[in-house]
């Protein structure tokens, strides 16, 4: 059927902005703060240094600054997006200026920063390196948002239907997985080549990807400036209690989703450092023990993730989301539980088979659901409402449960990568993130009962109309 089918240049587009999207978020996550230990404090005296904000302490304001700007940006340029019918130019045109904020950080050095701001200072150069670092990450994080979160994601909404989004997320959960085995494999390159190469490289290929969108991309909406209420006013639209019961649909999926998402984050930040100092696994040892056969069968086993998310996705499309909600959060769960008595790399890796398997048929079904219940001509004004819930809160609460977990329960000292003596996580934390798992059945339940396929609401519609 038509209806089921994602066109090739829309499909094109999905994986093209959708992985350079993450590309550029992963790296974000994974490098910016060790680009600040590595580059920024490295050679730093000791007197600047203790003159200066701590590396730890400017971390954690550069990622709660980011994450809130987040937040933030997604209100005010989703709203925007709608109010002027542009899906394209904020998708181009954002990804074009996206890669050169990303460029500018290959040149910012304490050098440059005492030769711009004609310092001499150690302490001052240094602090206003850190300064720099932080304040240009939020201009990135807004143009990766207004770019990314706020107009790509209310363009797949657009695009896609309630008969294809099952189909349409199994694509989009590839890329966040694919983009961060490129990044790691990237990882290896910037000890030869440099922070500076690497960031503006890696700029050059987001600005181009915003090149080829101004060729490839074809705007979802009609160009034409709606008419709408009061710009300011639009903002807090998601968090009015009529539109809140109005939408309740919506908002039970959110909520769904915000509770998984918690659950992930109260293990998610640990996992590696639990893995290596729990379990004995080392990425270094494991790569150096790669051979031809081995590369082959990981490269087997990627394709059968890929074929079976795909899968997936096809299945929730054709045979709806309420067949499979409920023994995916079961499998979610069970997995954690299982996960919490494996004492061993392979049981372990075993044990997570479940949760894996739950955690991709919950991300496709809870994100096309969101997608099926936003009002269509209000698409970029609740980007802002979904990242609060499936962002902002599961990265507040997730990782404090997580964190609470690790001080209070199994907790091993180790020397982190920054010669911190800090505490390595224990096998209690899948436990507590099952626990928060159960939880979202609350939701669900009450989803399923009201009717969690948007394409069954509308043919009763259409069936009662031909009455």
């Amino acid at each position: 059927m038509a209806k089921n089918k994602i066109g090739g240049r829309i499909l094109f587009n999905m994986i093209l902005f959708g992985f350079m999207g993450q590309v550029a978020w992963n790296v974000e996550n994974m490098f910016f703060n060790t680009f600040l230990f590595n580059s920024v404090y490295a050679d730093a005296s000791q007197a600047a240094v203790d003159g200066s904000i701590g590396v730890m302490s400017a971390i954690n304001i550069m990622v709660a600054a980011s994450a809130a700007t987040a937040v933030i940006t997604t209100f005010i340029m989703g709203a925007l997006s709608d109010r002027l019918s542009k899906r394209k130019m904020f998708i181009s045109i954002g990804y074009m200026i996206w890669g050169v904020t990303v460029a500018v950080f290959g040149f910012i050095t304490k050098d440059n920063t005492a030769a711009l701001l004609h310092l001499s200072d150690p302490v001052k150069i240094l602090s206003a390196t850190v300064t720099i670092v932080i304040v240009m990450d939020c201009v990135m994080t807004f143009m990766g948002s207004t770019a990314n979160d706020s107009a790509f994601n209310a363009w797949v909404t657009d695009v896609t239907t309630i008969y294809n989004r099952g189909t349409a997320e199994s694509i989009l959960a590839i890329m966040p997985i694919a983009a961060m085995v490129i990044v790691m494999g990237l990882a290896g390159m910037i000890s030869s080549i440099g922070y500076d190469v690497f960031f503006i490289a890696l700029g050059i290929l987001v600005c181009l990807c915003g090149v080829i969108g101004l060729f490839s991309l074809k705007d979802s909406l009609n160009g034409e400036k709606k008419a709408t209420d009061n710009y300011f006013a639009e903002l807090i639209y998601g968090f009015r209690p009529s539109v809140v019961k109005e939408n309740s649909k919506l908002y039970l999926t959110l909520v769904s989703a915000a509770v998984f998402n918690i659950a992930v984050q109260v293990f998610f930040p640990y996992i590696f450092i639990y893995l290596q100092h729990g379990l004995g696994f080392h990425l270094e040892s494991l790569l150096a023990s790669l051979t031809p056969v081995k590369i082959v069968i990981a490269l087997a086993a990627v394709i059968a993730v890929v074929a079976a998310i795909i899968g997936i996705g096809k299945l929730v499309d054709k045979f709806g989301k309420k067949n499979f909600i409920l023994i995916s959060v079961v499998l979610f769960a069970l997995g954690l539980f299982l996960a919490f008595f494996a004492d061993t790399l392979l049981k372990f890796l075993l044990c997570i088979v479940p949760t894996l398997i739950g955690y991709g048929m919950l991300m496709i079904m809870l994100n096309a659901a969101v997608r099926d219940f936003t009002p269509e001509n209000k698409v970029g004004l609740f980007q802002g409402v979904r990242m609060i819930f499936m962002v902002l809160l599961p990265m507040v609460i997730g990782p404090t449960i997580g964190n609470f977990t690790v001080k209070y329960f199994e907790a091993v000292p180790y020397v982190n990568d920054y010669g911190i003596t800090t505490e390595a996580p224990g096998a209690s934390m899948f436990l507590a993130a099952a626990i928060v798992s159960l939880l979202i059945f609350i939701p669900v339940l009450i989803l399923r009962k009201k009717g969690i396929d948007a394409k069954d609401a509308q043919t009763a519609a259409l069936s009662s109309e031909n009455l």
